[in-house]
């Protein structure tokens, strides 16, 4: 009984993982080269330190990102969290296809909260930010207008 418990609790736990890990990708396709959309992609990072930078697959990393978030409250009285914050990883991948060049952009994001317990205070996973993702497409459409590739 205990075993089974154990698997449905597994099996619950990578469906939701495998589903937040979706969310908060935004794909583009654009008629640029590779080399300009790789290119344009990481000046749009230049804000961030890159972990992984894998040209020949695509493939770019960054580390976490600690944003300060204003008014985030906790517990049952609504306290306000003086230390709010959020933590940002995003990746980047860039593809070749016949014609077009897909470039999609991926944030991991977790929140800074109160939990009780022990440990007071922790990482949780929480949802990705819609105006960071937003603010990343319109600085890789500025740095593709600067190599010469209209984004549109």
């Amino acid at each position: 009984m205990l075993l089974l418990r154990n698997l449905i609790v597994i099996a619950l736990s990578s469906f939701f993982v495998g589903c937040a890990s979706i969310e908060g990708v935004q794909d583009r396709y654009l008629v640029c080269s590779y080399a300009q959309v790789w290119d344009a992609s990481l000046d749009t990072l230049k804000d961030r330190s890159v972990t992984l930078k894998d040209k020949e697959n695509g493939k770019i990393e960054t580390s976490w990102l600690e944003v300060p978030v204003a008014g985030r409250t906790y517990g049952i009285f609504g306290r306000e969290l003086k230390d709010a914050k959020d933590r940002t990883r995003v990746t980047v991948t860039v593809t070749r296809l016949n014609d077009v060049t897909k470039v999609s952009f991926a944030e991991t994001r977790e929140r800074w909260k109160f939990r009780g317990g022990s440990r007071l205070f922790g990482w949780e996973p929480a949802e990705p930010s819609e105006e960071e993702m937003a603010g990343l497409m319109r600085r890789l459409n500025v740095k593709l207008k600067e190599r010469g590739c209209s984004p549109t």
